[in-house]
């Protein structure tokens, strides 16, 4: 189950060494902690395979890929839900979306608001919570609670005023709040209230990545919990002239496919890494992280620093901007599949070299981990649903379990409304609109080519049982059939899917492949004059 195994030490004692070890070293401006700093890095929308460590042979990114070489990396980790706000707030509390009632990016329509969309589905879509609720245990607070400093930086997306990051348990705030895209762009003037402005063209990416290595450089009296959490790579997707043409002569040179989309049921779906602009994106992202290792490298902190990477859930191929593709991993960002829910999870402790884990995770257990890790007691952690990873980290067997998601609303990408149970190798998706379920062995089909669902009756019902009884017993809400569904537009919207809106995609995908093409006179704000 594990690469990399220790041989004679648990990880608590071979960390508590390295911590001890970063006493006797006496870190940058007098710095003395017994406990280990944590920092987190959360990037919005990034897919499992948009790394170089995991797959990309297209995207660039060599920070972080010797970030992951340097830790445990959880070759099955997932998001504990298929869009943003619901997965970040399992992130924040350690459950589901099923306990913590947040089920949709918060923003989505509810009910009959949903028609303004015009998709014509079958089912509306329920009410949901629009905050983080104010009774649940916060990973910051039990930081805090744990004699931590805390300080975020980046997109929040878990509610407005009386709901922001500092009314949730960190100290300090940079660019949080309700906006759950970076309003304005990537290129100063933002539109952030939570951001002081920066001077026109500044890189939004580059001046969280600058406000979090300036707290690390700060003189502190605690040890500290930072929180970076990326608006990137969230929609709009926008880049600079150069790396553009860095990325579209990189898709040049190994040979453009004459096409890059193919249809899932609802949308259209990308098939190629080739979005020069997404590529620039991510570039930046990756310089952005660089920055706050070398800032942890400069104190002398990466001695004593546990760092965790991951995303909130998995790339966007479909919808919003069809930035990336997910592939082999089915869907992406919205999807019930693979790819909307595996992400990079990666976890670097001091004293160790890691190594890739087999074990199944979810973020709802980096609450548990770090509590572990950081010496955290167990008040207010009863209804955590997560699980410390130390076991596993350990080359042990991890207590056995079932992990559930639950997602009651149509994607933006073209997702189904649905709930998941994975159960050892198997995963069963239940869909709301007929009551039907797929049913896959991950061990045998990864990609999920072939539903058996048909072919193992027992294994559906047993594990519809398990599913269904878990959503009741959190009383969680469901989707409800709309009273005006006509069949009849659904399919013209389906229809236009395939056909006029795929035929679009094409063109916009070659026109960016082109030389010389560009957004605007001004490449997003990032060519403007200066301050």
């Amino acid at each position: 189950m594990i690469d990399f195994v220790f041989k004679g030490k648990s990880l608590l004692f071979i960390v508590c060494l390295s911590f001890l070890w970063g006493v006797t070293k006496a870190p940058a401006h007098g710095q003395v902690n017994e406990k280990p700093n944590v920092l987190l890095v959360l990037v919005d929308d990034l897919g499992y395979h948009d790394l170089g460590i995991t797959g990309s042979e297209f995207y660039e990114t060599p920070h972080i890929d010797r970030l992951g070489k340097q830790s445990f990396r959880f070759v099955q980790g997932y998001a504990s839900s298929r869009v943003c706000s619901p997965s970040r707030a399992g992130l924040m509390t350690g459950v589901t979306p099923a306990v913590h009632g947040i089920t949709d990016w918060i923003g989505a329509p509810e009910g009959e608001a949903w028609r303004n969309y015009g998709r014509h589905t079958q089912l509306l879509p329920p009410v949901y919570n629009h905050s983080l609720p104010a009774h649940l245990l916060t990973l910051p607070e039990a930081m805090k609670a744990n004699g931590y400093e805390t300080f975020f930086a980046g997109k929040w997306h878990l509610g407005g005023a009386g709901s922001y990051p500092e009314d949730h348990g960190f100290d300090t705030n940079v660019g949080g709040y309700e906006g759950g895209s970076p309003k304005g762009g990537y290129f100063a003037p933002y539109d952030n209230p939570k951001l002081s402005q920066g001077p026109n063209g500044e890189n939004l990416s580059i001046r969280l990545a600058k406000e979090t290595a300036t707290f690390i450089e700060q003189e502190h009296q605690k040890p500290f919990f930072a929180m970076l959490s990326f608006y990137a790579v969230h929609g709009p997707i926008q880049t600079t002239a150069e790396k553009w043409a860095k990325y579209r002569k990189k898709a040049e040179a190994s040979g453009i496919a004459d096409h890059g989309y193919a249809m899932e049921r609802r949308l259209p779906i990308r098939q190629e890494q080739d979005n020069p602009v997404y590529g620039g994106l991510v570039e930046t992202m990756d310089e952005a992280v660089g920055i706050v290792m070398e800032a942890l490298e400069a104190q002398g902190l990466d001695d004593n620093t546990i760092v965790i990477f991951t995303s909130d859930h998995g790339g966007v191929a479909s919808g919003d901007n069809f930035s990336t593709s997910n592939l082999p991993l089915r869907g992406g960002k919205g999807y019930q599949w693979e790819g909307g829910l595996r992400v990079p999870f990666f976890i670097k402790v001091p004293g160790t070299s890691g190594g890739n884990i087999k074990t199944p995770a979810s973020n709802i257990d980096f609450l548990p981990t770090l509590m572990e890790l950081t010496g955290g007691g167990q008040s207010g952690m009863k209804a955590v649903e997560g699980l410390s990873l130390v076991p596993a980290m350990e080359g042990k067997k991890m207590k056995s379990r079932d992990f559930y998601w639950h997602y009651p609303h149509y994607g933006n990408q073209g997702g189904d409304p649905s709930a998941i149970i994975r159960s050892g190798d198997w995963k069963l998706i239940y869909y709301w609109e007929n009551k039907q379920s797929e049913l896959y062995n991950l061990s045998t089909d990864p990609y999920e080519q072939q539903n058996v669902a048909a072919s193992k009756g027992k294994m559906v019902k047993k594990l519809t049982q398990k599913l269904l009884a878990y959503l009741e017993s959190h009383q969680a809400n469901y989707p409800y059939p709309d009273p005006g569904y006509d069949a009849s537009k659904e399919a013209e919207v389906l229809t236009q899917a395939r056909t006029a809106r795929l035929k679009r995609l094409e063109e916009e995908r070659d026109n960016m492949l082109m030389p010389g093409w560009q957004p605007n006179a001004d490449w997003w704000g990032s060519k403007v004059t200066r301050d």
